[in-house]
């Protein structure tokens, strides 16, 4: 039978074929608005701008049939608390580091960067491709969320002191603002920790109330103003040698979603993830030069500091192993990962990036 003959058999017209289609088309194409909450102030164009750009994404993609309305840290919550708005509905989605959340379970950590943990591609590597994405969502169903890779500071400076810091002594009884289980190593070096959100740090550091603080790099932290209060600048962030930031999704709503929509956040989310990248590698070293121009001094931390902290970092690993099986378990993954990524790194872009830092002009 010919279609034309089965519509009029059937009383089925031109204006009801169209009927019976409308509903398909509309449940694969539904037009949604939601809400992201995020840890970052607006004022820090490039953790807030990746925001910005995956919401612009996700709405230019789908004709803005999915709209994604952004809200910086403060706005709806505080910055600290996206995963709780997150899991409990209060918003759809979130865009945060991980590590806020180590009081919850310290395997959170692991969803941004912990103490000498890999560096910014081998971090991303072992998210997407080495197991790193099915043991955080793991965890992350408790939470009533599931994740995307969201964005990438690269490796980060190791913060803003009001004193040198020569010795290991000099660490003892200095209050520093310092996120996740960076914080509980520098316990055993004798600092007393602070977790605070980023546009908290500046008041806290210009008052006193602490003596150091951290953040992410020169870019981010000349517009922060710490160089005003604190002249001395350390590096390396050995706490963060490529954090990741993670876009955060109700499960149920993700659930909800067609497929093409599901999609559609991934590949806005990795567009956010490499344009943050570019941008800090951008960014970074003219805010460098701004900052040395203006009076910072730029310290190393000594060998003895440094080796000293990768001691107590195994101390801290080897006791939260022993009580947290999960810990554990997301450990020895992110440690057979780097170890046979960096046996291949040092090959060739260690030896080639070397030679470079020493020849950068052709």
């Amino acid at each position: 039978m010919k279609r034309r003959d089965f519509l009029k058999v059937t009383g089925i017209g031109a204006a009801g074929a169209a009927t019976l289609a409308a509903p398909a088309i509309a449940q694969s194409a539904p037009e949604l608005k939601w809400r992201l909450t995020a840890s970052w102030p607006k004022s820090l164009d490039t953790l807030w701008g990746a925001v910005e750009l995956f919401g612009k994404i996700v709405g230019e993609a789908t004709d803005n049939k999915f709209q994604i309305q952004t809200f910086a840290g403060g706005e709806i919550v505080p910055g600290l608390q996206v995963l709780d708005a997150v899991q409990n509905g209060t918003v759809e989605m979130g865009h945060t580091a991980s590590y806020y959340y180590f009081g919850k379970d310290p395997t959170f950590a692991f969803g941004t960067a912990v103490p000498f943990g890999p560096n910014q591609r081998l971090n991303q590597a072992w998210y997407m491709l080495g197991g790193g994405r099915e043991l955080m969502n793991e965890l992350y169903k408790g939470y009533n969320c599931t994740t995307f890779l969201a964005g990438n500071t690269g490796c980060q400076m190791g913060g803003w002191f009001r004193k040198e810091i020569n010795t290991v002594d000099d660490l003892k009884g200095l209050k520093m603002r310092i996120g996740g289980f960076a914080g509980k190593v520098m316990q055993k070096l004798g600092v007393v920790p602070q977790q605070l959100a980023g546009g908290d740090i500046y008041p806290a550091l210009e008052k006193g109330t602490i003596d150091a603080a951290e953040w992410v790099g020169p870019y981010d932290d000349e517009k922060l103003g710490f160089n005003k209060v604190a002249p001395h600048y350390y590096f390396p962030g050995w706490w963060e040698g490529g954090p990741m930031l993670l876009g955060l999704v109700n499960i149920e709503k993700w659930n909800s979603l067609p497929k093409s929509y599901q999609s559609v956040i991934e590949q806005a989310g990795q567009t956010a993830n490499s344009w943050m990248m570019a941008k800090y590698d951008q960014a970074n070293p003219a805010a460098m030069k701004k900052l040395l121009a203006g009076g910072t001094k730029l310290h190393p931390f000594s060998p003895a500091i440094m080796q000293a902290c990768l001691n107590a970092t195994k101390e801290v690993f080897a006791e939260t192993s022993a009580s947290n099986p999960g810990f554990k378990k997301v450990l020895d993954s992110i440690n057979s990962f780097t170890s046979n990524g960096y046996q291949w790194w040092q090959v060739a872009e260690l030896g080639y990036d070397s030679f470079k830092s020493r020849n950068p002009q052709v």
